[in-house]
């Protein structure tokens, strides 16, 4: 759905008028005042306006307190078995976001699995929209891989333009911008300043599949997690948003990457790459517990119990 069929004037005989309506996300829609339902309608378009704060807090708050675990099933993985499999894993696993590719009916798929808060990733900003509508509660320009088996990269000046399309098209969603690997660290750390002051929520780092480790067991998975804490350790000491580590890591890394300044942790090929939902639990449950997040949010429940 492009941003025209958003924006576009609705009329009175329109049969989305209330769906559009009661969809606070989609900012860049506004009822006509010419329509008869228009004073009917505007106390509760202004009463959706109202929540859109606490809707985006509720996104990043484990963000912000630097507890954030997101399971990503990939940016072109469309096969709804595995999809179901990685957000039924995150979220009995213990995660805190899930990221699937940017398709309506993925995230329809996906809510009625879990309560987690749903992302979904892609490089065209105008597929976005329906998947917001559809429910998800984030937007990811990011998860590179599948498109580097290809030869494409993102230069600098193509992500940013990305974002502010993004954002003139959605400014009240919550979305997070991975910057490319490919770029120099220096490169890296530059961009993710520019995206800062474009307005960005989270920047996500990647590194994973360019590392190439030489040494098995959990030398060989510092290795691989080494581009990615670099690039995390480098962007949380430039910018004032949070920062999540993704690509190439694993039980052993994740708590690293906490370490070196990230606000959270991606988790994709470690998890959707498994054979069967119970290994793909198994794997988010061992993450999660590497993150102490099952004690955090236990203590969190207990917290709000006694008050």
């Amino acid at each position: 759905m492009g941003p025209s069929a958003i924006c576009h004037s609705i009329t009175s005989t329109s049969p989305s008028l209330l769906k559009r309506i009661h969809n606070p996300l989609l900012g860049g829609f506004r009822p006509s005042t010419s329509n008869p339902c228009f004073h009917l309608k505007r106390k509760t378009y202004l009463t959706t306006r109202a929540l859109l704060p606490t809707t985006k807090e509720f996104v990043l708050k484990d963000f912000h307190e630097r507890r954030a675990l997101k399971i990503i099933s990939g940016l072109q993985n469309f096969d709804r078995d595995n999809v179901s499999s990685v957000v039924t894993a995150a979220d009995k696993g213990g995660a805190t976001h899930v990221d699937i590719a940017c398709d309506p009916e993925l995230v329809k798929l996906a809510i009625n699995l879990t309560s987690l808060p749903i992302c979904v990733s892609s490089v065209d900003p105008q597929a976005f929209p329906a998947a917001v509508e559809a429910g998800a509660l984030m937007v990811e320009i990011g998860n590179y891989d599948s498109f580097y088996k290809m030869g494409v990269v993102f230069s600098p000046e193509k992500i940013l333009k990305l974002t502010k399309e993004t954002k003139k098209i959605l400014p009240f969603v919550a979305l997070s911008v991975t910057v490319p690997h490919t770029l120099s660290l220096p490169d890296q750390v530059k961009l993710a300043e520019l995206l800062e002051e474009e307005g960005v929520d989270v920047i996500q780092t990647e590194g994973g599949k360019c590392s190439n480790p030489s040494k098995p067991g959990v030398l060989g998975l510092i290795e691989k997690a080494t581009p990615t804490l670099a690039a995390a350790y480098s962007i949380s000491r430039a910018v004032n948003i949070p920062v999540m580590c993704s690509s190439g890591l694993s039980a052993v890394t994740a708590p690293m990457a906490l370490t070196a300044g990230a606000a959270g942790v991606g988790v994709g090929s470690a998890v959707n790459k498994l054979n069967d939902v119970i290994a793909m639990i198994a794997e988010v449950r061992s993450i999660s517990d590497s993150l102490n997040l099952c004690t955090a949010s236990h203590t969190a429940a207990e917290e709000r119990i006694t008050k």
